[in-house]
């Protein structure tokens, strides 16, 4: 009993968290274009955001499987909290700039890649590597509610209120997270001691030596990096997208909230079909089909001329974009030992999204500033994407490879 209290602790405090990410993820960049106008800096929001899983991904894995997990989130969110807060008070006294979005896009996702490190060894930890399926999919399903629904709202509210102090919102959602975890009683870690860099350099290569010799995990992580590329152009051009090319306006018009929620809407379907596809055909098979499926609806987001049309493609293009990160992650906290979880899976992610979504960001900000269309942007990362379908397709190991999704 304790246990299940202390899950739905642990559960709605990553809902409460995850609510505040994506109010910032639809605040930030429509912030920093409303202060000016460009896509340079829409991209440059996008790119700070996901580069701390470059920089710390590493030295985050290796303290998170040693240091006390519960009480490294806990001050984790107190941390964002406090930095957020910064946004709206700026804003306030007529203060605020782009740069200092910028900085505070890079110091929260800092923050974030701490505490998603000593996350991805809490939940094997809390209950159980044989509930793990379980837990995680209900962790999933209701996360990916909250990312249906929460961008949709956000986009509405920024046609109506500034999103400097939408961003107060997310400090509430840190601090509320905070509180939940601090009243977990279970053990979400068993601490040792760091007694030096050397210790810490030791299990970093421990983690990396175990991505690298797990040869399925190895492939997925590589062409999952090439999949982040084009969703992060996708995310640093889709404000000026809609202004330029659709003439949906960042500011007092409701269909950027529609726009805004296809990715989540693509990603319940893709909830739902997972485990389905995965139990009949396998994570392989399934990777081999989700990649280049997710390349043709990137295409078609980037011929669509219409916002309607858009958001058609933009929901399929979630769905398989949805697959390809899910596919990924369970299958490295089926296979990975507990006391590697927050390395291994920290690395890989600091691979594909660290590595990939700074990379598609800013690949997607030059080449629209330099063709003067948000389109080139999207073209550039969606090129990136077809290296990774090529590797996926011609690697002997997936096409090999006979295993399948424990269930």
């Amino acid at each position: 009993m304790g246990t299940d209290r202390d899950f739905g602790r642990y559960l709605n405090a990553r809902v409460l968290s995850v609510t505040g990410a994506v109010v910032s993820a639809v605040a930030l960049p429509v912030l920093v274009y409303q202060l000016t106008g460009s896509a340079g800096w829409t991209s440059a929001v996008t790119a700070a955001e996901a580069l701390p899983y470059l920089v710390f991904g590493l030295l985050a894995g290796a303290l998170a499987d040693r240091l006390d997990r519960r009480r490294l989130m806990v001050a984790m969110d107190f941390a964002v909290a406090a930095v957020l807060l910064s946004v709206p008070l700026a804003w306030l006294f007529g203060g605020l700039t782009a740069p200092h979005v910028v900085v505070v896009a890079f110091t929260t996702q800092t923050a974030f890649v701490f505490f998603d490190a000593a996350n991805f060894g809490a939940l094997p930890t809390l209950v159980g590597k044989e509930k793990i399926t379980a837990a995680y999919s209900t962790l999933f399903g209701r996360t990916t509610v909250v990312e249906l629904v929460v961008p949709g709202l956000t986009g509405l509210l920024v046609a109506i209120v500034a999103p400097a102090a939408l961003l107060a919102v997310n400090a509430l959602t840190a601090v509320g997270s905070a509180l939940l975890l601090r009243a977990i009683t279970s053990s979400l870690s068993t601490p040792r001691p760091v007694r030096g860099a050397g210790e810490l350099a030791q299990d970093v290569k421990e983690g990396l030596r175990f991505l690298w010799r797990e040869p399925v995990i190895r492939i997925l992580t590589l062409v999952g990096a090439t999949h982040s590329v084009a969703s992060g152009a996708w995310m640093a051009v889709l404000v000026p997208f809609a202004d330029k090319v659709l003439g949906v306006a960042p500011k007092g018009d409701a269909r950027l909230a529609v726009l805004f929620s296809c990715w989540g809407v693509g990603a319940v379907v893709a909830s739902r079909l997972f485990p389905k596809v995965t139990q009949r055909w396998g994570n392989a098979k399934v990777s081999l089909a989700a990649l280049p499926l997710s390349l043709l609806c990137g295409v078609l987001v980037l011929v669509s001329g219409h916002w309607i049309v858009l958001c058609a493609t933009a929901t399929l293009w979630g769905v398989t974009g949805a697959i390809v990160v899910i596919n990924g992650i369970t299958y490295r906290q089926q296979v990975c030992p507990e006391e590697l979880q927050s390395r291994v899976n920290t690395t890989a992610r600091m691979v594909a999204w660290g590595l990939g979504q700074p990379l598609g960001a800013g690949l997607a900000g030059v080449l629209s500033v330099a063709a003067g269309d948000p389109r080139a942007g999207l073209a550039g990362g969606l090129a990136v994407l077809l290296i990774g379908v090529v590797a996926a397709w011609v690697s002997p190991v997936l096409r090999r490879q006979k295993y399948r999704s424990q269930t």
